[in-house]
Order: C-alpha cells, then sequence, then structure tokens
C-alpha cells in the first residue's frame, strides 16, 4: 500500500473517536498499534490498523483494562467482504440493511438462508462475520446505540421463534445457556443455542443477569446434559470467586464458559475446572459438539 492510500492521525481519530493522546501511548507504551512513519515522522494509518483500533476499543468495553488487551487480539478482525463470492455479497446486503433499519429486506434474506443452509453454515459465513463488523462499527461511531439495539431486537426475535419450534418437536435433555453478562441481549449466546438446536438439542435459555450461586436450582429440576455460562463482559469479582467456584460444586452436569469472559479469565476458569469454550460462537459449537457427541 502506497503512503497516498494510508491515512492521517486527524482522520483516524475522527473515524474511531480516540484522540491522538491516546494512539500514541497505545503505540508506545503498550505496544498495540503500529503505523507508518513518513520521512518527517508523521503517523499515517491503514484500514488494518482502524480495525485494529476498534478491536481494542472492543475489548476495552468488554471491561478489559488497556495492558491486558494486547494478548486478547488475536481474535479474528473481519475485512471487507469480497463482493465476487455468494458469500460476501449476501453479507453486504445484509450488513447494509442492518444499518439502513430494512427490516422487510432482512426478513426476506434471512428466511431464504434458513431454507438454504444449515444452521452452522448460516452462522460461520453469515451471522457472525456480519455481527463482529458491526460491532467493530459500533466503537465510537454516531448512532451506534440505536443500531445495536434495532440489531439485537430484530435477530433475537427471528432466532427466538426458531428456537422455540425446533424445541417443541425435542425430547433430548437440555442443554442450559446462561447469560452472566448484564447486556441486554448476547448474539453470541443465540448463535450458539441456532446451531445446537439444529443439532437435536433442547436448549434451555436463561437470558437475564443471574447470580451463579442459583443456578444450582434450575439446573437440579431440569437435569441438564450441560451448562454453557456466556458472558461477553470480564466477570466481576464477586461472580468469578464466591459464586462460580460454589456452583461447579454443586452441579452434576458439564459446566462450560463461553464468549469473550472465557478468554479474558481463562487462568482462573481452569482453576475451577470450568471448561473454557472459544470466544466465537462458531468455534465454541464446534468444540461443545465434539465434547456431548449427539443428543440422547
Amino acid at each position: 500500500m502506497s503512503t497516498g492510500d494510508m491515512i492521517p492521525i486527524r482522520e483516524v481519530c475522527k473515524v474511531t473517536g480516540v484522540n491522538p493522546v491516546t494512539l500514541r501511548a497505545w503505540e508506545r507504551r503498550y505496544g498495540l498499534i503500529t503505523p507508518h512513519r513518513t520521512e518527517k515522522g508523521h503517523r499515517l494509518y491503514t484500514e488494518a490498523n482502524i480495525r485494529q483500533i476498534q478491536a481494542i476499543l472492543l475489548w476495552l468495553s468488554r471491561g478489559v483494562t488497556v495492558s491486558q488487551v494486547k494478548p486478547l487480539l488475536d481474535s479474528p478482525i473481519p475485512a471487507e467482504n469480497d463482493l465476487s463470492c455468494p458469500w460476501g455479497a449476501l453479507r453486504q446486503t445484509f450488513l447494509e440493511a442492518m444499518i439502513t433499519f430494512d427490516v422487510a429486506l432482512l426478513n426476506q434474506q434471512i428466511d431464504r438462508a434458513l431454507r438454504l443452509y444449515s444452521a452452522a453454515e448460516l452462522c460461520n459465513h453469515l451471522l457472525e462475520p456480519v455481527l463482529l463488523q458491526l460491532h467493530q462499527r459500533w466503537q465510537g461511531q454516531f448512532g451506534s446505540q440505536l443500531e445495536e439495539v434495532f440489531c439485537n431486537s430484530w435477530l433475537r426475535t427471528k432466532l427466538a421463534a426458531t428456537l422455540e419450534h425446533a424445541n417443541a418437536l425435542s425430547s433430548s435433555r437440555p442443554i442450559i445457556l446462561v447469560n452472566l453478562s448484564d447486556e441486554h441481549c448476547e448474539m453470541g449466546l443465540w448463535l450458539l443455542a441456532l446451531m445446537l438446536s439444529a443439532d437435536g438439542y433442547r436448549i434451555d435459555m436463561l437470558e437475564w443477569d443471574i447470580p451463579a450461586s442459583e443456578l444450582s436450582l434450575f439446573s437440579d429440576q431440569r437435569l441438564p446434559v450441560a451448562m454453557v455460562l456466556y458472558s461477553s463482559q470480564a466477570l466481576p469479582t464477586a461472580q468469578l470467586r464466591r459464586q462460580l467456584p460454589r456452583l461447579g460444586k454443586h452441579l452434576p452436569a458439564i459446566v462450560m464458559m463461553a464468549g469473550p469472559a472465557a478468554m479474558i479469565h481463562a487462568a482462573e476458569l481452569g482453576e475451577l475446572d470450568i471448561t473454557t469454550l472459544p470466544e466465537r460462537a462458531t468455534l465454541a459449537y464446534a468444540t461443545l459438539i465434539e465434547r456431548l457427541g449427539a443428543p440422547s
């Protein structure tokens, strides 16, 4: 890439909402970004640098301190959609429909995709990449809260209807999926539910923030094959050090942690014998299916 295609720091600040002092600190003190330097020492940034800045903002929004971000940046950063391939074109259409609030087009596209593809293919090639792009777009973007509420509300409604129909046809013991964050909607948890449900598992979804210490009450009644805890945020100290240790002692089922919290707290969860799943829902699904096998 020529320097003419690169972006000066003032424009990067406008796009990301991060001020120059912070960008320089992320570079010098924490080694998070490596911009190009002109002969006169001016910083120039690539589109990849901007996506990296958005990824840093995303981890910070999850409750991670800036000094802890660097080892977490291995998570994939989605590139621009390749419009020459079918999935790339579909992702671009889906993304544009999301940010223009085009409900009719979204319904048309998702209904068609659900007919044509498996749940795993749909999540891997369409929903997860689009959600990754949207989450990065929402870091420092004007109107991001409106877009996020619209996206989560629409997609949750569609996936909940699909899940309810599949549950009515399933006679297997359930997998309990639990949201441990204070987020109104954890879309990674819903993608995981969609894929597991398509494999014949009954899904019990507990979507509001629940003290981990109370989950054994539900497990005793439902007798799940596994319980998957999920959070896109760093877990509170009380939850991590007091509630989760008690939970692990009282649950007969397999207990796993998914979502970004699994990466943030990998060491602590390992000490509690709670299996950590990959951050991305599609990778977590593959690991979970390998562990559990076919539903019984």
